[in-house]
């Protein structure tokens, strides 16, 4: 039986990590195993610059803390585990784990979840390969742009019509 005071401490560590996984839009749960430490570093670093949260997690913690609300991640809660929670970007640590992933052979992506439902390796992957946020937004942006653009242009031929007539 563990003493009250180990017991308590993981109780809290339990509670701390369900409450990050409740604020997060994505995370994304990977086996590190066989990555050195040049390379963890790196990877932290960029994940870090990007708003992911990561860390390696003991795999009974991590399941105590999904409880119910990511239910079937539980199954790939073997081996080295770590976890990579993102609050605002829904695809930074599934991009940046992917590419990681594709140049190193042992470490690899298990599973992850999606506004608190459960999301396979297809899920991971394809969200990996959307653009980044502000990608999407500029091009939002330049598709709402190109109509008005167009109508202005269109105006200032007139316009210029206008004063090459009146100049003659």
């Amino acid at each position: 039986m563990p003493n009250a005071s180990v017991l308590e401490k993981k109780q809290q560590q339990v509670a701390e990590l369900a409450e990050k996984i409740s604020g997060a839009v994505t995370g994304v749960v990977v086996d590190y195993k066989g990555i050195t430490v040049a390379d963890d570093t790196a990877l932290r670093k960029e994940l870090r610059e990007n708003g992911v949260e990561y860390f390696v997690v003991k795999n009974t913690i991590l399941s105590r803390a999904i409880g119910t609300s990511v239910e079937g991640m539980k199954s790939v809660l073997e081996g080295t585990t770590a976890l990579a929670l993102s609050k605002e970007d829904y695809t930074a640590a599934a991009r940046i784990l992917c590419k990681f992933a594709e140049g190193h052979d042992n470490f690899k992506v298990k599973s992850g979840f999606l506004d608190g439902e459960v999301a396979d390796i297809a899920t991971i992957e394809s969200l990996a390969k959307l653009p980044t946020k502000e990608v999407l937004l500029a091009t939002v942006c330049s598709a709402f742009q190109a109509p008005i653009a167009a109508f202005a242009r269109v105006l200032q031929a007139i316009v210029d019509k206008d004063e090459t007539a009146d100049a003659e």
